[in-house]
């Protein structure tokens, strides 16, 4: 559920801290463990190093981006495939 519009997006205060002290075009990745911080204009054109519980994931910020958590494109959880005999004869061919 999102935050009321009376409070705002919630932004991390130290990774805006972070973004604010590089330059545009920098491209130095500023790790954060703040997944549940929104992407605002002002993160457009960095990479951010969002951890997913082991690792730091590489996030290149666009401008479709905007809006969105920085989590959501930082995957938790890894995917193995379905299937099983017929999956495998169908990657054999």
């Amino acid at each position: 559920m999102s935050r009321s519009l009376k409070k705002g997006p919630y932004i991390d205060e130290k990774l805006m801290k972070k973004v604010s002290n590089l330059k545009a075009g920098d491209k130095t990745v500023i790790k954060t463990w703040a997944r549940n911080s929104v992407i605002s204009p002002e993160m457009v054109g960095f990479t951010f190093g969002v951890h997913n519980g082991k690792q730091h994931i590489e996030v290149f910020v666009t401008e479709d981006m905007v809006g969105h958590k920085l989590g959501e494109f930082s995957p938790t959880k890894k995917f193995v495939k379905h299937g099983g005999k017929m999956q495998k004869e169908l990657e054999k061919k």
